[in-house]
């Protein structure tokens, strides 16, 4: 009840775009965490698969089949049950890869802001290194070499290059975020009465400043979280992202390309609605969080 009555609720109620949004993300999140109960088929099984229905179109155009609403792609795969399964795998990686950015630039940021000096000139320097690339030209580099290192390496494996090359290139802007909210605290009085009474440093950072500036940082995380699907889906579209025997959003687009001007758009157009409702579901959350946030951007 707490949460109910606070500012951060009120603001929610108040909001219809915020709830539209996170309605359309949480049935995201439900179909892809229950794939296996949702999707009417399981198209990771070849098994399954039937040539013979090969890119048959919707249920409500011609020669469509109720069996597969949304229509089949080159493989007679359900692309319904393709969507659900590959947005599973675009959530994943896109969810765990934004932690392990959150957690490597906070550490840095906190760590940089705090000590100062040749730490945090050093730490500086290398976030400016890394932003004098494109971040797509960090994750590709990083996937490639990985394939080329390791040409038969497992899908496990293969996701741990995947997820590791996203969070790889994201990590500075929560560097930079937490350093600047860091070196503003680290000069208050709790802070500086903290160090008299003798509490070490790294229990500082960890129990006082770190609180205090975990609030852009999470803003920052849910609007990062759509720009890593989207990274992943491009890196999966290039061909060095999801193994193909477990296609994600961006396999699913890639496969469907080849197809779109001969007819067949339902096998590209649905994984890219799909793709586009997540990140566009997800972006107008951090939207509405960073507004709720801060009192200054309130309506």
């Amino acid at each position: 009840m707490r949460w109910y009555d606070s500012d951060v609720a009120y603001s929610f109620r108040r909001s219809p775009v915020a709830i539209a949004a996170a309605l359309v993300a949480l049935v995201c999140l439900l179909c892809a965490a229950f794939a296996g109960w949702v999707a009417p088929h399981n198209p990771l099984d070849l098994s399954t698969l039937e040539l013979s229905d090969a890119r048959l179109p919707p249920v409500w155009l011609d020669d469509g089949s109720w069996k597969y609403p949304l229509g089949t792609d080159d493989q007679g795969r359900d692309i319904l049950s393709a969507v659900i399964y590959g947005s599973r795998i675009s959530l994943v990686v896109g969810l765990v890869s934004v932690l392990l950015s959150v957690v490597l630039g906070v550490a840095l940021g906190l760590v940089a802001g705090f000590r100062g000096g040749w730490v945090d000139g050093l730490l500086m320097r290398l976030c400016d290194v890394m932003l004098s690339f494109p971040a797509i030209l960090i994750a590709l580099l990083i996937a490639g070499v990985g394939r080329a290192v390791f040409p038969q390496a497992p899908e496990s494996l293969a996701f741990g290059v995947l997820i590791l090359s996203i969070a790889l290139s994201g990590w500075v802007q929560y560097a930079r975020t937490v350093r600047g909210a860091t070196m503003v605290e680290r000069g208050k009085e709790y802070v500086q009465a903290a160090r008299v009474t003798g509490v070490a440093p790294l229990a500082i950072m960890h129990r006082h400043v770190l609180p205090n500036v975990l609030g852009p940082v999470m803003v920052l995380a849910t609007i990062q979280v759509a720009t890593a699907i989207i990274t992943e889906a491009t890196l999966s579209f290039l061909g060095v992202g999801a193994p193909p025997t477990s296609p994600s959003l961006g396999t699913l687009i890639r496969v469907g390309n080849d197809y779109l001007f001969s007819g067949e758009w339902w096998i590209t157009i649905f994984p890219g609605v799909m793709l586009v409702l997540i990140a566009l579901s997800v972006n107008l959350l951090g939207d509405w969080l960073r507004d709720a946030l801060n009192p200054k951007l309130r309506g």
